[in-house]
């Protein structure tokens, strides 16, 4: 990357203002696009290697601990980042600009989809854009289990676990299940799995920055600063404000609207998804499609797939498609007698109790990680989850592949040219590497022109 945020972030200055650090995370929230390994990548090369405000061994520190954590490690590591540099602040800067952007495009984007999301266009536009969406989700099964399936018993997890979701078992159950496997089948040399595309380089490596000074300001042996230390009165405090920020909101929602009003619903829901999801966007989105789409009638299997592609073309983490779900949801069933004012309302429900528990768990749980610097009693349990994680990913690509390869059903005539497109996507982004936009842009093209053709 040749040149990583504004210019003005450069500065020779020993210290990182916290005015500067709000620059960065508005343009991070802006400019993080491509899942959560292309973002981690990106904070690496701009907070280790190009701005030098965090060492390398901090930054990989923050990473463990945030891929032990359910929930988007991606808006996690920043939200922990931001805490390490300025406190209580930071943290809640960072994290929450990582998604306000990402949840302001998503809002627009879903209304723009209620209105043209039928016309002919539109059709032709989503058409493209469904295989794509499969063959990311194959993508990410495929990386995954390069990573995570090193045994055979991990293996027989992801089997496993695929089955489960074959027999319609809850989410929640196959995670524990795995998680127990995990625990039991654990050997020492278990750590967690690093991105693949996180760049290990020395820190300050910039060639073209000579002025940039060689050590961190955040360096290995920089004394921990005051707000880092563990005290156990701060940890409770932190505690009961976020569960007190939780029950209140949630608890004024059933008190308005009542206790099966559909954005009390949300509230518990997304609250749920966001305690029992490890392993990214890509393990929470069956969970969300079995319940928003089976359970509650959100939203189609269609219409989650649209979303998905609609997610993938925003920048902030993928996860922020529940924004998506939420909009169609308060949208059709026209909540306050207003479809796009119940869309919206419902959105930022759904974005709310999804991130609230991510910001407890850094803001909470930071001091404690600082001072114990490891985990490694989490890593087998983690190791499991991950191997499930495989066979729930493999089972959302299945049904990714229902919607559009067989769009009137097994029984039907398959729609022979989505399958060859989706067949086409896989292999350019598994053997090509072609990245997320250019296989976007590719296939909605492709969409159009076959439209046309036909």
């Amino acid at each position: 990357m040749s040149s990583i945020g504004p210019a003005s972030d450069l500065a020779d200055s020993p210290t990182v203002s916290f005015g500067q650090a709000l620059r960065f995370w508005l343009w991070l929230g802006c400019m993080s696009f491509g899942g959560p390994a292309a973002q981690i990548a990106l904070m690496h090369e701009a907070l280790v290697v190009r701005r030098c405000w965090i060492s390398e061994k901090r930054f990989l520190h923050a990473l463990h601990y945030c891929m032990l954590l359910p929930g988007p490690e991606a808006q996690q590591l920043a939200t922990y980042t931001g805490w390490l540099m300025h406190g209580t602040r930071g943290g809640i800067v960072a994290g929450a600009l990582f998604v306000l952007p990402s949840l302001l495009i998503l809002i627009l984007l879903s209304w723009a989809y209620t209105v043209w999301g039928h016309h002919p266009w539109g059709q032709a536009l989503l058409w493209g854009l469904k295989p794509a969406v499969t063959a990311l989700v194959l993508h990410s099964a495929h990386r995954l289990a390069l990573r995570t399936l090193k045994e055979r018993w991990l293996w027989g997890v992801a089997g496993l676990s695929l089955l489960g979701m074959l027999w319609g078992l809850p989410f929640p159950l196959i995670i524990a299940a795995a998680a127990a496997a995990g625990f039991f089948m654990a050997r020492p040399h278990i750590t967690p799995p690093l991105p693949e595309r996180v760049d290990h380089e020395p820190q300050c490596a910039n060639p073209s920055a000579q002025d940039r000074p060689d050590r961190a300001w955040l360096d290995d042996n920089t004394p921990a600063p005051a707000h880092t230390h563990f005290s156990r009165p701060r940890l409770v405090r932190a505690l009961v404000l976020g569960w007190a920020l939780w029950g209140l909101s949630l608890g004024l929602i059933a008190l308005l609207f009542g206790v099966g009003h559909t954005l009390t619903q949300m509230g518990g829901f997304f609250t749920q998804a966001a305690l029992l999801t490890f392993g990214g966007a890509y393990a929470v989105l069956p969970f969300v499609t079995q319940a928003a789409v089976g359970h509650y009638n959100w939203l189609t299997a269609a219409q989650m797939m649209d979303g998905l592609a609609l997610g993938e073309s925003t920048p902030g983490p993928l996860i922020m498609v529940v924004a998506f779900v939420g909009f169609l949801g308060g949208h059709s069933q026209a909540l306050f007698g207003h479809p796009f004012l119940g869309g919206i309302v419902a959105a930022c429900v759904a974005t709310w109790f999804t991130f609230l528990p991510s910001f407890v768990f850094i803001l909470a749980g930071g001091p404690l990680v600082e001072s114990t610097r490891h985990m490694p009693s989490l890593a087998g349990p983690l190791q499991g989850i991950m191997a499930a994680v495989v066979g729930v990913i493999l089972h959302l690509a299945g049904v990714f592949a229902h919607q559009s390869c067989f769009p009137n059903g097994w029984h039907q005539m398959p729609d022979l040219a989505a399958m060859a497109l989706t067949v086409l996507a896989a292999w350019l982004l598994i053997k090509k590497q072609l990245s997320v936009f250019k296989l976007l842009g590719l296939c909605t093209a492709l969409g159009l022109g076959w439209q046309l053709l036909v």
